[in-house]
């Protein structure tokens, strides 16, 4: 369990790292992404659960 809420903190770390040193970046970055269509949002979406999954995955197998 605490392994789990370190991985959750360092997610919140690495999201709030873009509006806090970039914001003008971030808000741009955004808006672009949200005019991507459906299909190819899932796909990244998807892609990333993939790494993320791959991810843990090889560091619980060490």
């Amino acid at each position: 369990m605490t392994s789990l809420l370190i991985a959750l903190g360092l997610v919140l770390v690495f999201e709030g790292l873009g509006p806090a040193f970039a914001p003008k970046a971030w808000r741009n970055m955004v808006a672009q992404v949200a005019q991507l269509p459906d299909a190819q949002l899932r796909r990244v979406g998807g892609a990333l659960v993939v790494a993320g999954g791959v991810m843990v995955f090889m560091l619980l197998k060490s």
